[in-house]
């Protein structure tokens, strides 16, 4: 396959990449439905690219079907080694299995009821615990002890199956063994087992000081009020502490971290957040980024996992804007004594080899690249195997970075992106992968010699529909040097002597982004459906968004949402270029942070925009959580010039075209005061907005509600766009 980056300079305002584009009748071909495209769609899973579930058991590789599992070859051939009617009654397609014990022939496989550990071997169950009411349950293989909660209790139950309960006074306001400050700096979960299975680190949070937002439950005989805690920017937040349980001796200390304000008046000396929990090898000692409130100060501090006292400050980074923690330090395997650290200190996520005394030994990778992931080790040949977008900003590829001497080895060669899921030792990697072209490849990759089986290729499970054109070009943010890239959804039976109505959709925030080089250019399948119906959509990553580094990210520091609009405009701009944009006929759509933008959009430039659709959007950062609003906007009390100017409350009075507002009722994340407030505000400016709302619904419409939601955008703009 030709590589991309041999055409990279060509990427310019005026040069498309397209997909192969045979054109077909209407009878040789059908047309999509919502229920084909959308992932709450009675037919979406049909029309998927085929794929296969693997898990390693050491480095062998072992596959995963509804019924049963086995191992796979080196030549991608399965041999079955269980079978669930094996295992007896009760035991049903809804299940989940690993392989926790290499040369141990166990396979750990788990339903609603219990888990249990099964010899393919002896075909005998060895081991059963009982799993029934599990909540965030968390499994170790070295003590077999699960921790879990239940009741908003904090419970660890041991390989004998003995019920051990670490806390008695969890509620809605003291929260355990859960995420905390709001799943933000990359924490997913709130337990940590160390690495012998003998301890257990804890998250405990106590939001009993933080303010009730009233959600109302509609379902009951007369409404019911369901608050949440939700803590706003500038406002009073939680408090987290971290608990370590010895399962030897069935007791909980706590670690000693700084104490505080927890008050949104004095954020210099708040409650630091604590995140990426990592234990050293040998269990003595619990690693913490702790982040000030300001989050501009970051510090790796050690605790003894035995008594809970402070050890010792082994790292700060500062920031004039801010330090964003999202993964934990990692102990090499074959020197207890290193570990690495992510950081983009130097303007993009890199590795850092430390030793544990907190000296800086080398900076494994650097360059105008980001590393996405780290998937592991290869023991043997002491190399990190990563993720990264090192080839293109567009491209995630797989590499192996030397320890000794930071050298960087490719470990695929084709485009497109890739996800990898290392082997025990990391002498094998399972690769899934998929291109502008591809709807899916799996290979299984030796990271020494780089050498590939294929063991999948999907073939296209969108052959008999008429599919749209999808382009992928670059062009020039508002400041004239960084390049932006764009995709662009054509209808299949595109003329370039006709106009067509077209629908920007944007997102536009942190952390995210719409762009890259998967299938059909990362296509949100809604984006077919609307091109099928006859219109262009185009989107664009602006500066702001993910991947890029930090200072691409960090341009929209303390103003969000203005950058973005300035570069969003530069692709109005390419758009007025192209004699088929019908600009009298310019539409915008997003959700969420692309919500907020989209409601920018209209109000600063309503002579632009004819018609929009913003879901779930913010209207005001004031309203939003500490954690995320604060690291972007600090808070209103130290900026409030900052907050005023890219509120939308008043610019309510500056909307001309048709804006539909769509928005969960029971919105948990971006809460329905937003909406509210900006309806009430163009109440009073005398503009006309239209409201749906979704009952019971959070953020994200769930299942089918997904469809009816995306049929009721597409029929906003076939009303007013077309």
């Amino acid at each position: 396959m030709t590589k991309i980056k041999s055409i990279i300079p060509l990427l310019v305002l005026t040069v498309l990449f397209s997909l192969p584009y045979l054109p077909m009748t209407a009878q040789e071909k059908k047309l999509f439905t919502l229920e084909d495209l959308n992932y709450g769609g009675t037919n979406f899973r049909n029309l998927q690219p085929e794929n296969k579930w693997f898990s390693w058991w050491g480095d062998q590789l072992m596959y995963l079907e509804a019924e049963e599992g086995g191992l796979v070859d080196q030549k991608g051939n399965q041999q079955s080694v269980f079978l669930l009617k094996d295992l007896g009654e009760g035991w049903h397609s809804a299940y989940s299995a690993e392989y926790p014990y290499p040369q141990q022939p166990l396979v750990l496989l788990e339903n609603s009821r219990q888990r249990v550990l099964y010899n393919w071997e002896t075909k005998q169950i060895t081991w059963t615990q009982n799993c029934e009411g599990e909540n965030n349950s968390d499994w170790n293989k070295q003590s077999k002890a699960v921790a879990y909660v239940k009741d908003s209790q904090l419970f660890v139950r041991d390989a004998d199956n003995n019920e051990h309960q670490l806390t008695t006074d969890g509620s809605r306001n003291v929260v355990y063994g859960s995420a905390v400050h709001r799943n933000e700096f990359g924490i997913e979960k709130g337990t940590f087992w160390s690495p012998d299975g003998q301890k257990l680190a804890f998250y405990r949070m106590d939001q009993s000081m933080v303010t009730d937002y009233p959600q109302v439950d509609i379902d009951t005989r007369s409404a019911s009020y369901e608050p949440d805690k939700y803590p706003m920017a500038g406002e009073t937040t939680h408090c987290v502490t971290i608990g370590i349980y010895d399962l030897a001796s069935n007791r909980t200390i706590y670690l000693k971290t700084p104490t505080g304000s927890i008050s949104g008046d004095s954020v210099a000396t708040a409650v630091p957040y604590l995140t990426n929990i990592a234990w050293s090898p040998d269990a003595k000692t619990v690693y913490i980024f702790e982040l000030n409130r300001d989050q501009n100060d970051c510090r790796l501090v050690s605790y003894d996992s035995k008594t809970g006292e402070r050890i010792a400050e082994l790292y700060q980074e500062t920031s004039d804007k801010y330090v964003e923690p999202l993964h934990p330090i990692e102990f090499l395997p074959w020197d207890a004594d290193k570990f690495i650290m992510q950081s983009q200190r130097d303007g993009y996520n890199h590795l850092y080899l430390y030793n544990k005394a907190g000296k800086l030994l080398k900076q494994l990778t650097s360059g105008p690249w980001v590393v996405q992931e780290v998937l592991g080790f290869n023991t043997k040949q002491k190399q990190v195997i990563i993720a990264a977008n090192k080839y293109h900003p567009l491209h995630r590829w797989l590499y192996s970075i030397s320890v000794t001497d930071s050298k960087v080895k490719e470990l695929v060669s084709a485009d497109g992106i890739h996800h990898g899921q290392l082997s025990g030792s990391g002498l094998y990697i399972l690769d899934k992968w998929n291109s502008p072209t591809i709807p899916r490849v799996i290979d299984l990759i030796n990271t020494s010699s780089s050498k590939a089986t294929r063991l999948l290729t999907s073939s296209d499970p969108w052959k008999d529909y008429e599919q749209p054109i999808f382009e992928c070009g670059s062009i020039k943010a508002a400041d004239g040097v960084t390049d932006l890239y764009y995709r662009m959804v054509k209808p299949f039976t595109f003329d370039s002597n006709k106009k067509y109505p077209t629908v920007i959709y944007v997102y536009g925030g942190p952390h995210a982004h719409n762009v890259e080089a998967g299938w059909h250019w990362s296509s949100r399948s809604w984006e077919t459906y609307m091109a099928q119906k006859g219109y262009i959509v185009f989107i664009l990553d602006n500066r702001g968004s993910e991947n890029r580094g930090r200072d691409f990210e960090q341009a929209t520091f303390r103003q969000l949402g203005q950058i973005e609009m300035q570069d969003q405009m530069k692709g109005v701009d390419y758009l007025r270029t192209l004699p088929y944009v019908d600009m009298n006929r310019l539409g915008v759509h997003g959700w969420s942070f692309g919500g907020f933008m989209t409601i920018s959009l209209m109000t600063t430039y309503p002579d632009v925009f004819k018609v929009g659709v913003a879901g779930g959007p913010v209207i005001d950062w004031k309203w939003y959580e500490v954690m995320y609003g604060e690291r972007y906007m600090d808070t209103p009390q130290a900026n409030p010039e900052g907050y005023a100017k890219i509120s939308l409350i008043d610019k309510a009075k500056n909307l001309k075209g048709k804006l539909q507002i769509i928005t969960g009722y029971n919105d948990n994340t971006v809460v329905p005061q937003h909406c509210l407030s900006f309806l009430k505000a163009c109440i009073e400016a005398g503009t006309q907005p239209d409201f749906f709302v979704y009952p019971g619904e959070s953020h994200n419409m769930r299942g089918h509600a997904s469809v009816h939601l995306h049929e009721r955008i597409t029929q906003y703009f076939e009303d007013y766009l077309k």
